[in-house]
């Protein structure tokens, strides 16, 4: 009855009026009138002063309105997507990541949340983070794991992490590889691999080095294992970010951190979708990443 009785005070509120609210829910205004006065006894407090035919809104009318409004919102949104679960034979829940992105934190929650929701079956694309935010934009995918370029934009969800430092996998023959760490200014002279298609190439060279500093030239691979074989070929440098658990290098390949002006390059690793598509599956698969990636800490 509660339920009932919070929506009928919000929409006298919102209409202003006993009459317009009777008209919208399809009851009597008798009834509406009753019921808000019976919730009224309920609770303790006037939530509406009543002058003849006009009211205005207490304090504590104020204050219920505003919060019983959000209820009614959260109580209508797990409605609906009760029943929306309830009628697909199939839920799919489409999942992005990064190309670079080689840890295990990924892999565990798929595992996990396909253990704990069976019905859900789940479709995995990769890509730049270019990419990725097309195929977010497309709603060709729900979440992806993703590094963060742009400022947050609040038509998604922007679901933090892990803030990775960026470290440099650099061939064991390079004389460089002797190091502890490497600063940024020091890798002018050699030539940064970057792991991204023929149409992606200009973005992430972009970002590389208008954000993060490489001013060197650029090489270029198709996937994480092809970038690999080049470092074992000391044609280059790969930069990676150590977010969550990753496997170790090749002995012939060695991990120092990268470093500016002796600091740690920090980057942000987020979980997003859109809030406009989100469910409850979106957020359940986010929670366990971050459980996970929290962990590994």
């Amino acid at each position: 009855m509660l339920f009932r009785q919070m929506n009928y005070f919000v929409t006298v509120i919102e209409k202003n009026s006993f009459t317009e609210a009777a008209e919208e829910l399809f009851v009597s205004q008798s009834a509406i009138s009753q019921q808000i006065q019976a919730l009224e006894e309920e609770l303790g407090v006037e939530l509406l002063h009543r002058q003849h035919r006009k009211f205005s809104v207490t304090p504590a009318g104020d204050y219920f309105y505003r919060e019983a409004k959000r209820v009614l919102a959260d109580v209508n949104q797990v409605v609906f997507e009760t029943q929306r679960i309830g009628e697909d034979d199939e839920t799919q829940l489409n999942l992005g990541y990064l190309r670079v992105y080689s840890g295990q934190e990924l892999h565990q929650a798929i595992a996990e949340f396909s253990e704990t929701y069976p019905e859900v079956s789940i479709n995995i694309v990769n890509g730049t983070h270019e990419e990725l935010y097309q195929e977010l934009r497309q709603n060709t995918v729900d979440v992806v794991l993703s590094d963060q370029r742009r400022a947050f934009s609040d038509e998604y969800i922007n679901y933090e992490l892990i803030q990775p430092e960026v470290y440099i996998e650099i061939s064991a023959r390079n004389s460089m590889s002797k190091k502890n760490e490497i600063d940024i200014e020091e890798l002018n002279t050699i030539s940064c691999i970057l792991i991204a298609s023929k149409e992606q190439q200009a973005f992430e060279a972009d970002f590389y080095r208008n954000t993060l500093g490489f001013n060197g030239s650029f090489l270029f691979a198709e996937s994480l294992e092809e970038a690999r074989m080049m470092v074992i070929g000391n044609r280059g440098i790969l930069p990676v970010e150590v977010a969550g658990t990753l496997s170790s290098p090749a002995v012939s390949i060695k991990r120092l951190p990268l470093v500016k002006n002796g600091k740690a390059i920090i980057r942000n690793y987020c979980a997003f979708w859109k809030k406009e598509r989100i469910n409850y599956y979106m957020e359940e698969f986010a929670s366990l990443l971050h459980k996970l990636f929290a962990s590994e800490k």
